[in-house]
């Protein structure tokens, strides 16, 4: 992932609130046999201190591909929102000769994957993944030798992924002059099409972390 100066981090409690609240789904991205392209595999995942925890179902043809190398990358991404020209044009050149880019927020970890295969131990994966995704804790208890989820195990395999290496990128154009992003801010709001209104609300909050950008 290219990152340009001004789209980086601004530190690592930028990109860990961002997960935080509440992006947690990614793609999980493997090595292919030589020859071949990675596999991919768009998953929910939890954080648990350094690492990162899934759960696939066994048939998952990309089982083989970890075992044989377990280095793999996951990505996070969202915030995003397409920039057309006019918006971006300079003071004093027609709108039409702008140009378009997109905006958007992407965290790319480097990892290193376990396989978790042992009941006890994937019943502690779920039961972490429910206390992030089902907080209420309606769900049934989650035990190896008890229904419903005791005989459904043998049928998942968890992943412990080790993270190695993180690279964040908050791409709102924040090289460009403050009126100008905050003008762009504006027209994401009005237009209110999917992410817009969240795609605005990183850019203004870059735009008061960072204010004028600086080489």
């Amino acid at each position: 992932m290219f990152i340009q100066p001004w789209d980086a981090s601004l530190d690592d409690a930028e990109w860990q609130a961002w997960i935080a609240e509440g992006h947690d789904f990614g793609i999980l991205s493997v090595n292919g046999p030589p020859g071949h392209a990675p596999a991919t595999v768009p998953t929910h995942f939890t954080g648990d201190g350094g690492d990162l925890l899934i759960h696939l179902a066994r048939p998952n043809p990309v089982w083989a591909f970890v075992e044989a190398d377990p280095n793999v990358t996951f990505t996070v991404i969202g915030d995003y929102a397409f920039i057309p020209g006019p918006w971006r044009a300079k003071p004093g050149i027609p709108p039409t000769d702008g140009v378009p880019t997109s905006y958007y927020a992407a965290v790319q970890f480097t990892c290193r994957a376990h396989v978790v295969d042992d009941p006890e131990a994937k019943a502690e994966l779920l039961r972490r993944q429910l206390a992030h995704f089902q907080p209420d804790g309606d769900h049934a208890p989650v035990a190896a030798d008890r229904p419903p989820y005791g005989r459904m195990l043998s049928g998942i395999r968890g992943l412990r992924l080790e993270v190695t290496d993180v690279r964040a990128k908050f791409k709102y154009d924040d090289h460009k002059p403050v009126e100008h992003r905050t003008a762009v801010a504006g027209h994401l709001t009005t237009r209110d099409q999917g992410l817009d209104t969240a795609t605005a609300r990183q850019q203004l909050r870059r735009l008061d972390r960072i204010g004028p950008w600086q080489p």
